[in-house]
């Protein structure tokens, strides 16, 4: 079967699980025959060798079955990098970008600010942070799956000042570890209630359940961040969290409480609450 041919199947199978078939068909293509957009219209009538076209239809079936995208590709795009990820760790999001440019704001001429990305899953934030202001970041993240594509991520951009440290969030002692004294925390936590876990989307539900429980009303995270991780922050330290779009104002609420001023709840492109910050 030609590429185009293979294309042109898998683009009518996945109109049943995505609202783009033909551009989830394109990065499959993509990624097993190397062609994108234009290299299909010029090079896809050339035959599909049997072991890759054999590959290619198994990763159309694992998508008709629920798999991410991201997941089947290995690698998303978040912002100005491209990030591994795969089964064990939290798809980058598109709506991420709003913490990290609310974030990277408030640090707007600092000279390399040190600070820590808490719940770091790919990394995404803490590299994205370090790209846009040079700061230095260290990336915590406790499970094995995502620490793991947290390391390959720091190792694919050496040039940025991130490290990963393994530890618990919600760990009291083990924030005792760090120190003081620092310029920016920022977050992208579990946060949908658990109660809300079981209807989430198919895909949605392959991610794992410890990157998106919040616990029974969403916000064990960002209680623990107010009130163990904020005292780690200078006086005129910056903290940011994503959120829920219906979390804003309780989220706030819990900056007000620990003490933080100029506080600001960031909008996304659909006019959804999707970041806190404040000043401490």
């Amino acid at each position: 079967m030609t590429v185009r041919a293979l294309y042109n199947e898998a683009r009518r199978a996945l109109a049943v699980v995505t609202e783009d078939p033909a551009f989830e068909a394109l990065c499959l293509v993509e990624k097993y025959f190397g062609l994108d957009r234009s290299g299909l219209l010029l090079h896809g009538d050339r035959a599909a060798d049997a072991e890759t076209e054999k590959a290619f239809q198994i990763a159309v079936e694992q998508r008709l079955s629920g798999e991410p995208l991201q997941y089947l590709l290995g690698e998303w795009d978040f912002m100005a990098l491209t990030l591994f990820c795969g089964p064990g760790v939290l798809i980058p999001r598109d709506d991420t970008a709003v913490l990290v440019e609310a974030a990277a704001e408030r640090l707007r001429g600092a000279k390399q600010p040190r600070g820590l990305d808490l719940c770091a899953g790919t990394g995404a934030v803490a590299l994205m942070l370090a790209y846009e202001t040079g700061a230095k970041v260290r990336a915590v993240e406790l499970f094995d799956g995502a620490f793991s594509y947290l390391e390959k991520n720091i190792a694919r951009y050496p040039e940025l000042a991130v490290s990963a440290v393994r530890g618990d969030v919600l760990s009291a002692s083990f924030a005792e570890t760090v120190e003081d004294g620092l310029d920016f925390i920022v977050s992208n936590p579990p946060y949908i209630e658990t109660a809300e876990l079981p209807g989430l989307q198919k895909e949605v539900q392959k991610e794992p359940e410890t990157a998106l429980d919040g616990g029974a009303d969403g916000l064990v995270f960002y209680r623990a961040i107010c009130e163990t991780w904020a005292k780690k922050l200078r006086s005129g330290g910056v903290l940011a969290v994503e959120i829920g779009e219906t979390q804003g104002e309780a989220v706030a609420a819990l900056f007000c409480a620990a003490g933080f001023r100029d506080i600001r709840i960031h909008r996304d492109s659909g006019d959804l609450d999707r970041a806190v910050s404040g000043v401490r």
